[in-house]
């Protein structure tokens, strides 16, 4: 199919399209999406030969066969309303919004190995493996990225100020 054949499909048949995906997905995004899978789909196809019914079938096939296609996806997953969204991504205090803003910051690898390690709670072998990079690495990662947050967060130099309640450094090594 040829982009001008394309175009004149999408005038003619394009608001039925989205307005059958709309009218099935209750959802304009999902309606959006659907619109632009269908006339995708029918780029890839030889339809200049076909005559208006049967573009206009075929369109309408794709479109409700693409919103079944949603559809599983949907239950598959299973989906949040935007209402619940904001209170799971919600930091718990204004401190943890700050920082998790800071990582926000960094490079994405280190961004990546951060979120990984302290958002999801993986040790840095399986952040390892998931990465396909060795566990030092990520390790070296975790480091770095601590340094750019104390510096972006305005930390503290001395190991005084970063040392646990017992006394302490989390991050020394013991000496051999």
């Amino acid at each position: 199919m040829t982009e001008q054949e394309l175009s004149n499909a999408m005038k003619a048949y394009g608001d039925t399209v989205y307005r059958l995906a709309l009218c099935r997905l209750q959802n304009a995004a999902d309606a959006e999406d659907v619109y632009q899978d269908v006339f995708l789909r029918l780029l890839e196809q030889r339809a200049g030969r076909w005559d208006e019914e049967h573009l206009k079938a075929w369109l309408i096939r794709t479109a409700l066969n693409r919103c079944a296609d949603l559809g599983r996806l949907r239950r598959r997953r299973g989906t949040l309303s935007l209402e619940e969204v904001p209170d799971m991504a919600r930091p718990a205090d204004e401190a943890a919004a700050e920082l998790w803003d800071a990582v926000g910051r960094l490079p994405e690898n280190l961004r990546t190995a951060v979120h990984l390690f302290y958002g999801e709670g993986y040790e840095s072998g399986e952040i390892g493996a998931l990465l396909g990079i060795p566990a030092a690495t990520v390790r070296s990662r975790l480091r770095r990225a601590r340094a750019e947050l104390r510096d972006l967060l305005g930390g503290f130099d001395d190991e005084e100020s970063v040392s646990r309640a017992d006394g302490s450094h989390p991050y020394a090594r013991r000496a051999e």
